[in-house]
């Protein structure tokens, strides 16, 4: 399924098993990480789904941190010749999971996106959801032929420091991280704890069921319409990103420690028909200027 020419996000297990089975599979992308170890690689040497080859989060999807956050962008040529490497082409579909609720897989699903891929979605569930359903999976690591992809940038809505600040004060930007860690009770990895004054609070937990799955659209759809964001009064497509480019300013959104969990938050306002701007820098590219102000406390502030 397509809309407006751009790939419909999201595939579930038993149509991935039909895809992997007939004679054009997807590339299949596990981009398996956890904050703190242990190395997502090792989970991938463990078992994996057939053909599936390894991304790793900080060195394929990230550029080195430091000013502009922990999981900055990647220079588009860096990118490239990675994505190259792992198998992926132009104008053929990708398929990226975590073995999680999905929020590693977004980033992957977002990045490639922005730099101009638009046939690649997510494994709803991820390798939970597809080893629970009984699918093989194999420890043998493919050998692929180089990809073509050409990546260029500014494909989806980004934004600055300066873009977040703004947004936070005349529009809607988002807090993606756990409610502790917004109100500022808790912070674990960052040198601040709190939050983007005006930002509002929505943890991507409440993004997804108990089995790690997206909420069904309209349940998107209520849950970002009860934080204030104003919903099309003409339903899109599920996961429209609508036309907004990097300079056409959307009302919405979000960040959250190092803009990877905030990506799920722009997959499932994608989902919900609400184009969203990525905040990539996030809270580790907003704390690292001291002056920056901090609001802390459950309110936007």
């Amino acid at each position: 399924m397509s809309v407006g020419g751009i790939t419909y996000p999201l595939v579930d297990v038993g149509s991935l098993a039909s895809e992997l089975a007939g004679g054009t599979p997807p590339v299949l992308l596990d981009v398996r990480w956890r904050l703190g170890g242990p190395p997502g690689i090792d989970s991938y040497r463990a078992g994996h789904l057939p053909g599936a080859v390894f991304v790793d989060l900080d060195a394929d999807l990230s550029g080195p941190p430091g000013t502009g956050g922990r999981h900055p962008l990647p220079a588009a040529a860096d990118f490239q010749a990675a994505m190259r490497r792992l198998g992926v082409r132009t104008g053929y579909p990708a398929v990226v999971y975590d073995d999680g609720d999905s929020t590693i897989a977004a980033r992957a699903w977002w990045t490639l996106r922005y730099f101009g891929h638009d046939q690649v979605r997510v494994l709803d569930g991820g390798f939970r959801a597809w080893a629970a359903a009984g699918q093989p999976v194999t420890t043998d690591e493919p050998g692929l032929a180089a990809g073509d992809f050409t990546a260029v940038g500014g494909n989806l809505p980004v934004l600055d420091t300066a873009g977040a600040a703004a947004l936070a004060r005349s529009g809607v930007l988002l807090d993606a991280r756990a409610g502790e860690r917004y109100r500022g009770e808790t912070e674990p990895v960052d040198p601040v704890a709190g939050h983007i004054p005006g930002a509002l609070s929505a943890p991507t937990a409440g993004n997804v069921g108990p089995d790690g799955r997206f909420l069904p659209p309209a349940e998107l759809r209520q849950r970002f319409a009860g934080l204030g964001i104003p919903m099309d009064p003409v339903d899109r497509e599920p996961g429209a990103l609508g036309a907004s480019g990097p300079s056409a300013g959307p009302a919405v959104g979000a960040y959250c420690g190092s803009g990877v969990t905030a990506a799920h938050e722009v997959l499932a306002l994608a989902l919900a028909g609400v184009p969203a701007a990525l905040y990539v820098g996030s809270w580790s590219g907003w704390t690292a200027d001291p002056a920056r102000p901090v609001a802390t406390g459950p309110d936007p502030g």
